[in-house]
């Protein structure tokens, strides 16, 4: 090898190097995929190819906050959630297939051919929002959260994926009020403050995920004035922590919700409780 080229790595040994620093294979890919612009495919077909020095110092600096713990996602700049590609940021959550479940759910009550009034509180990045305008064309889908960076997040989403979304800044329902809607979803904060989980979600924006001493906080908050914003006989759908169904099952019932029950995700946990307000 020339010295010019007696520090750079060929593909392989870039995949190799994110072995020595405790970083997954999939993860190496993608980060290398990035960086490159190819595929997963292209790699593993030119894995004696030189990387060239700018490609390569910014592979590293990737890899090396990999190997710190920071999300994939948020090096990426990009996460795929319900077929749609999402860009996200440290203003968002990372979408997760858990909160699947949650969509799934919803549009089993929103028909398809016609229009109804829906409402995402916290929607971060879009995810969920975005889902439901995708599947549901006629649906008036309404977006609030109280951070301007992730508010804008997601009309870009919405923007970038060609879909129509109202978005609105400010806590939970304050920037709709005196309105109401068919069916009002949320994925809200669920961690107990100082669980030991947290740690190793450090990355990700701890508003948007703590909620009190139980982690119910923002859950109670959102049923307890839900009733003042949906129409007679609409849903309210909810995503919680694997042991918090039955606390929010209570709660639902307790506000005069009705036909509460629960949905579990792949794992399978208890993961969104809902219920309907009575006609």
């Amino acid at each position: 090898m020339s010295d010019a080229n007696a520090n750079t790595l060929t593909v392989a040994q870039a995949l190799a190097q994110a072995r020595s620093c405790g970083v997954d294979r999939l993860d190496a890919h993608l980060l290398l995929g990035h960086v490159l612009g190819r595929s997963r495919t292209w790699l593993l077909s030119h894995d004696t190819d030189l990387l060239a020095p700018e490609a390569q110092s910014r592979y590293l600096a990737l890899l090396a906050r990999r190997a710190v713990g920071e999300p994939a996602a948020y090096l990426l700049g990009d996460k795929e959630f319900f077929g749609l590609n999402l860009r996200v940021t440290p203003d968002t959550l990372i979408p997760r297939p858990d909160t699947e479940t949650l969509v799934h759910w919803a549009l089993e009550h929103l028909p398809v051919d016609q229009p109804r009034r829906v409402l995402d509180l916290g929607t971060g990045s879009g995810a969920i929002a975005l889902a439901l305008a995708h599947e549901r064309p006629l649906a008036e889908v309404t977006a609030v959260d109280a951070s301007p960076g992730a508010l804008q997040v997601a009309l870009d989403n919405a923007s970038a994926l060609g879909l129509r979304l109202r978005g609105l800044l400010g806590s939970w329902f304050t920037p709709v009020a005196g309105e109401r809607f068919d069916l009002i979803v949320s994925n809200p904060p669920y961690i107990a403050e100082g669980d030991p989980h947290m740690a190793a979600l450090r990355f990700e924006p701890e508003a948007a995920l703590t909620a009190g001493p139980d982690g119910l906080d923002d859950l109670r908050q959102i049923i307890d004035q839900a009733p003042h914003h949906l129409a007679p006989g609409g849903w309210l759908l909810l995503e919680h922590g694997f042991d918090q169904a039955n606390a929010v099952m209570q709660l639902l019932q307790n506000r005069g919700f009705t036909e509460v029950s629960t949905r579990f995700d792949l794992g399978p946990q208890a993961r969104c409780t809902g219920g309907r307000l009575p006609t």
